[in-house]
C-alpha cells in the first residue's frame, strides 16, 4: 500500500500544514513553505510502496512477508483493516478502510495514505483548516466551562489532548432548477351595512415560474460518523475551497467517503423540489388564502463535488457508559455536541439552593411572627 510523506527541503523533517499561516511548517528546523514552494521535483511528496520502504528500513524479507500476510488476513476478514508501512521509520500502520491520513504510532510522524484518495476517490476540493490546535483548545474550554453541570474530567488536560483535527468527507451539491406553479388566491372583504353583515370573496388565478440556483447543499459521506455530529458544524464558506492537494492533510487525520452520491440523490432532489416550490409560493403575497393547484419542478443541471471539510472533534465516555461527542467547525469555530451531565453537581447545587430557600423562609417566618 502506498504512502506519502512531505519532507522539508532544508532538513528532511516532516512538513505539517499550519492553519494559522496557511503554510507548511517543519517542526525540526522551523522553516515554512507555501504550497508552490514544495512542489518542485526535489521536494515533491515522496510516493513509496510498502516493499520499497520495508527494504529501506532494513526490516528485511521477513517483515515484508508479514505485511503481506497481514494484508491477506485483512482481506479474509472482509477488508476491515488495511496495513501500510510508515515512510519515516518503516513501522506497520493498521487502519480501517476509510482512513486517508493518520499518524505513525511509533515515530508520531504524519502519514498520508495516498491510495485512499486516488482515482475515483480523489476529492474535487478541500477547505483547509483555519483554526489551529491552540485556538481549538481555547474554543473548547470556553464552550465547556460555560456549562455548569459538565463533569470536571471533561475539560481536564488528558481530555483536551484527545481533541483531534479530522478532514471528514462530504458531497456538495449544486443545481439549476426550473419551476412552475399554478395557484388560486382568495381575497375576503367583510363589512356591515345597517343590521346586515356582508362578505365578498374574490378568487384569483396565478401562475409563477422561474429558474432557481441552489448551491452548496452539503451531505456527509461517511457511514461510521454520526450524521447529526457531522452536519451540526455546517455551514462552511465554500468561497475558500481549494483544489485538493494531499499536502493539506499533513498533520491531521482524514477519512475517505464510503457513501456515494447516488445513495443521496433521492433525498437531495426531494429537498431541492420542496425548496423551489416554497420559493415560488413565497412570491404570492397579499391574499387571504392560497391554494396550490399544481407545480412542475425540473432539474436543468446538477453537479456533485466530493469535498473534504475540516472538523475538530473529541469524544468522552460518561459514567453511564454513553459516548458523548463534541465537534467544532475547523474553519469558523462553530461548535456542536451533546455534553455529559455530572449528576453529583446537579444534586449538590439543588441541595444548596434548597438550603438557602429554607434559611430565607425561617428568617421571614421569624420576622413575621415576632
Amino acid at each position: 500500500m502506498s504512502t506519502i510523506s512531505i519532507k522539508c527541503p532544508n532538513c528532511g523533517g516532516e512538513l505539517i500544514f499550519d492553519p494559522k499561516s496557511q503554510k507548511y511548517k517543519c517542526e525540526y528546523c522551523g522553516s515554512d513553505f507555501a504550497l508552490d514552494e514544495i512542489e518542485t521535483e526535489d521536494t515533491k511528496a515522496q510516493d513509496t510502496s510498502d516493499s520499497a520502504q520495508t527494504a529501506e528500513s532494513g526490516a528485511g524479507t521477513e517483515a515484508f512477508e508479514q505485511a503481506a500476510s497481514d494484508d491477506a488476513e485483512a482481506a479474509d476478514q472482509g477488508a476491515s483493516a488495511v496495513v501500510y508501512t510508515c515512510p519515516s521509520c518503516g513501522a506497520q500502520i493498521v487502519t480501517d478502510q476509510t482512513t486517508a491520513a493518520t499518524f505513525c504510532y511509533y515515530c508520531h510522524n504524519p502519514v498520508l495514505l495516498s491510495e485512499q484518495l486516488t482515482g475515483e476517490f480523489h476529492p474535487d476540493q478541500i477547505i483547509p483548516f483555519e483554526i489551529d490546535r491552540k485556538q481549538a483548545e481555547d474554543h473548547f474550554l470556553d464552550f465547556v466551562q460555560k456549562k455548569k453541570f459538565v463533569p470536571n474530567a471533561f475539560f481536564q488536560k488528558n481530555q483536551i489532548e484527545k481533541l483531534t483535527g479530522i478532514y471528514f468527507p462530504y458531497w456538495v451539491y449544486n443545481a439549476e432548477v426550473d419551476g412552475a406553479l399554478s395557484a388560486e388566491g382568495s381575497k375576503i372583504r367583510v363589512w356591515v351595512s345597517g343590521d346586515e353583515e356582508f362578505t365578498e370573496t374574490r378568487i384569483f388565478r396565478m401562475e409563477r415560474e422561474g429558474r432557481v440556483s441552489l448551491n452548496e447543499i452539503t451531505k456527509h459521506a461517511l457511514k461510521k460518523s454520526d450524521q447529526v455530529l457531522a452536519e451540526g458544524v455546517l455551514p462552511y464558506d465554500f468561497s475558500k475551497a481549494e483544489p485538493f492537494h494531499m499536502g493539506y492533510l499533513s498533520g491531521f487525520y482524514a477519512e475517505k467517503r464510503d457513501i456515494e452520491y447516488c445513495e443521496l440523490q433521492d433525498e437531495v432532489r426531494g429537498e431541492v423540489q420542496k425548496y423551489t416550490r416554497d420559493m415560488l409560493e413565497d412570491t404570492i403575497q397579499g391574499y387571504t388564502g392560497v391554494h396550490v393547484l399544481s407545480d412542475h419542478i425540473r432539474t436543468v443541471d446538477e453537479h456533485w463535488a466530493y469535498t473534504l471539510l475540516p472538523v475538530w472533534t473529541v469524544t468522552y465516555k460518561g459514567a453511564n457508559g454513553k459516548i458523548y461527542y463534541y465537534s467544532m467547525n475547523g474553519q469558523n469555530g462553530k461548535t456542536f455536541g451533546e455534553l455529559p451531565i455530572d449528576r453529583k453537581k446537579v444534586l449538590s447545587i439543588g441541595i444548596l439552593i434548597g438550603a438557602i430557600v429554607f434559611v430565607i423562609m425561617l428568617i421571614v417566618g421569624y420576622l413575621f411572627f415576632t
